[in-house]
C-alpha cells in the first residue's frame, strides 16, 4: 500500500494523518509561535506607547525575521513526517500550507503527488474524515480514530 498522508496546518499547529491498511496514525505538532506583537510600540495590555528608539521594543524587521525563523524550524519539524509519503494532502486556512509546500520542495527531489486544499479550522474527526475521503479510503469497521489523543499540555518551543 502506498503511504498516504494528510495534514491540517496553520502557523500554530499541524495535525498529521497517515493512512495504513489497519487504520491511521495521528500526530500533533505545535509550533509554539505566538501571534506577532502589536506594531505600535505598546506592550500588550498597556496604553502608554513605548519608544522604539529606547530599545524596549525590537524593530519590525527584527521581529519579522525572528517570526520567520521560528516558522522555518516548525516546518522543519513537520517535514520528516512527510518524507516517506507517496501522496500528500495539505489542508489549512491560511498561508502556512503554501509555505510548507515551498519548504518541502527544497528538501525533496522528485516530489510525490501533493495537493493543497483550503480548509477552515477542523476537529480531529473532521480532518481524518477529509483525508480518508480525499484518498478514497474507508475507516475500518468498528474502529474509531486511532491514535487520537488529547492535545498535550506542554508545547514544543524552539530556541
Amino acid at each position: 500500500m502506498k503511504i498516504k498522508t494528510g495534514l491540517w496546518v496553520d502557523h500554530r499547529e499541524a495535525i498529521l494523518v497517515t493512512l495504513t491498511e489497519t487504520g491511521e496514525q495521528i500526530q500533533h505538532i505545535e509550533s509554539g509561535v505566538q501571534k506577532q506583537e502589536r506594531r505600535l510600540g505598546r506592550p500588550p495590555g498597556e496604553t502608554t506607547p513605548v519608544s522604539i528608539a529606547s530599545g524596549q521594543v525590537p524593530p519590525d524587521d527584527v521581529r519579522e525575521r525572528e517570526y520567520q525563523d521560528h516558522l522555518a524550524r516548525y516546518y522543519d519539524k513537520i517535514l520528516p513526517h512527510l518524507q516517506s509519503a507517496d501522496e500528500i494532502l495539505i489542508l489549512g486556512p491560511g498561508e502556512a500550507k503554501m509555505e510548507l509546500k515551498k519548504r518541502f520542495s527544497h528538501v525533496r527531489v522528485g516530489p510525490p503527488r501533493l495537493t493543497l486544499q483550503t480548509a477552515d479550522k477542523m476537529t480531529l474527526p473532521q480532518i481524518v474524515a477529509q483525508v480518508r475521503h480525499y484518498f478514497h479510503q474507508e475507516a475500518p469497521r468498528g474502529r474509531g480514530v486511532q491514535g487520537a489523543v488529547p492535545k498535550p499540555s506542554t508545547q514544543v518551543h524552539y530556541a
